[in-house]
């Protein structure tokens, strides 16, 4: 294959695999260990 094909392909898989961690973070177990500092402060 071409260089510039590989690079693509290369960083196509990181902008992938950065969403999706992001996303199991925020939506994932991990969440549940996050505050939500608009909770703590109610009226």
């Amino acid at each position: 294959m071409e260089t510039a094909t590989l690079v693509a392909i290369f960083i196509s898989g990181l902008l992938v695999s950065f969403t999706g961690y992001a996303l199991y973070t925020a939506f994932g177990q991990p969440a549940q260990q996050l505050r939500d500092p608009f909770e703590e402060h109610g009226d």
